[in-house]
């Protein structure tokens, strides 16, 4: 399988657009048309190529054109610092590069074969024709530390659903940046048969909403961090999914519900995917975590192993290995990806308790942020919190949160104090003491990561 092959294959008979918010490009016009001249893209071929674009736009075209052409794309998004480029070169040998029109950076500080991308497409005569079953490098979101180098093919990535070719045009629209594991799951997806609606990071959510109202864009894609912001911002009026897909972080109940109520047509699906077990499983019934039901046994071509509240996944769409020489394994003996994701049961459901990671010892007692987060999003002040571990000399360490209120209207008299005591004694009618946070900051906005996810510190 290939790119082009995929975005070309007969299914809605319509144009597959992309969507920017300077320009929209038929991505079937680069039959004849291309961002670069036949000699540079001959200069790339059996490369392995860094894609560095500032524009996502200009990344989706890189990618259509040069899969099947380069023997690997290295996908770098934004957000990576600039500390960590010389490792993501030397691990996915990398020895060319694209750079978007518009990237600074000049071809010496990258690679010796170094291209840059034309602005505008121009007719060309280059055929479309595979060479390579490219390998495609994603690097992991965390924020801390190096990031790691996943190895991809497009069977891999387009597996969960590869086979569901839609009957009719789709109209995505996504939150994600397509450079990480979640855009590009949307962005192969619109390129199966519809058009994907690409966002700014530097973009107003009412612009945003306002080019997926015009495109009519019926399906929406983000982490649970993106959905809170847009429920806060009070646009959300302005777009009328048919379908809302949540991805990247814990859906909890209150997120769900409050998407049902905001948007009672849509159907509100939450899925868990990472960028090396690939998609595992996607839930539509509304209910945070997934039926027990679901674990150790196979749906579909994915294997889902629950053993000691611990989640694995084994399918067509897990990732091949990590690229480097550190000796990281992917996989374990039995094939299985761990996902680091904790599990316990409640209301007859596996429900997501939080990262093996990010764990927060209390005096010997573990505490998860997540658990914390989704009882405090259940107040009805609370719009987003944020848990955290903080040292203390006595109990090793405590818990305490970061919170960013819902629109409402306050009292002169309430101070941010009072608010932050009524919350706290409201999680200790439903935590136990050592999960209630100690101390409950209020904050105008939390800091997410240019993957839509909330900074932890431990992530």
């Amino acid at each position: 399988m290939w790119l082009w092959k995929l975005l070309t294959a007969s299914g809605s008979g319509e144009g597959k657009r992309l969507h920017s918010p300077t320009k929209s490009v038929d991505a079937t016009a680069l039959a004849n048309f291309s961002g670069f001249d036949s000699r540079e893209l001959e200069a790339l071929r059996g490369r392995s190529v860094l894609i560095r674009c500032c524009d996502q736009l200009a990344a989706a075209l890189a990618l259509i054109e040069l899969d099947g052409i380069a023997r690997r794309m290295v996908l770098l998004p934004p957000g990576v610092s600039a500390i960590h480029i010389p490792e993501i070169l030397r691990k996915a040998e990398v020895d060319a590069c694209v750079l978007g029109y518009n990237e600074a950076l000049q071809a010496a500080d990258v690679a010796d074969v170094c291209i840059r991308q034309r602005e505008e497409l121009t007719p060309t005569t280059a055929l479309r024709t595979s060479f390579f079953e490219t390998e495609w490098i994603l690097l992991t979101s965390g924020t801390t530390g190096a990031p790691k180098l996943v190895l991809h093919t497009l069977a891999s990535l387009t597996a969960f659903f590869a086979w569901k070719r839609p009957s009719r045009a789709v109209h995505w629209a996504t939150f994600y940046d397509i450079r990480r594991y979640g855009g590009l799951q949307i962005f192969l997806r619109a390129m199966q048969g519809g058009s994907i609606v690409l966002s700014s990071p530097v973009e107003s959510l009412q612009d945003f909403s306002s080019r997926v109202t015009a495109v009519g864009a019926s399906h929406i894609s983000g982490t649970p961090s993106h959905w809170r912001r847009l429920l806060m911002s009070g646009v959300c009026s302005q777009i009328k999914p048919d379908y809302v897909r949540i991805s990247g972080e814990i859906a909890d109940q209150t997120l769900l519900d409050g998407l049902r109520a905001t948007f009672p047509d849509a159907l509100v699906a939450h899925a868990f995917a990472s960028t090396e077990a690939g998609v595992g499983f996607e839930i539509e019934d509304g209910l945070a975590g997934f039926p027990l039901s679901l674990a150790n046994s196979t749906h579909g071509q994915t294997t889902i192993d629950v053993q000691d509240g611990r989640l694995r996944l084994r399918s067509p769409g897990n990732a091949q290995r990590y690229l480097g020489d550190d000796g990281l394994q992917l996989k374990d003996s039995d094939g299985f990806v761990p996902t680091g994701d904790q599990l316990g049961v409640a209301d007859g459901r596996y429900q997501f308790i939080g990262r093996s990671g990010g764990v927060i010892n209390v005096g010997g007692l573990k505490v998860h942020p997540e658990e914390v987060e989704a009882v405090l999003n259940t107040h009805p002040r609370v719009s987003m919190s944020l848990v955290k571990g903080r040292r203390s000399p006595i109990t090793g360490a405590i818990v305490v949160a970061d919170i960013v209120l819902r629109r409402s209207e306050r009292s002169s008299e309430e101070t941010d104090d009072m608010v932050s005591q009524q919350i706290q004694a409201a999680c200790t009618r439903i935590l136990p003491a050592h999960k209630v946070p100690a101390l409950i900051r209020i904050v105008a906005a939390l800091e997410m990561t240019a993957s839509g996810k909330m900074v932890r510190p431990n992530a």
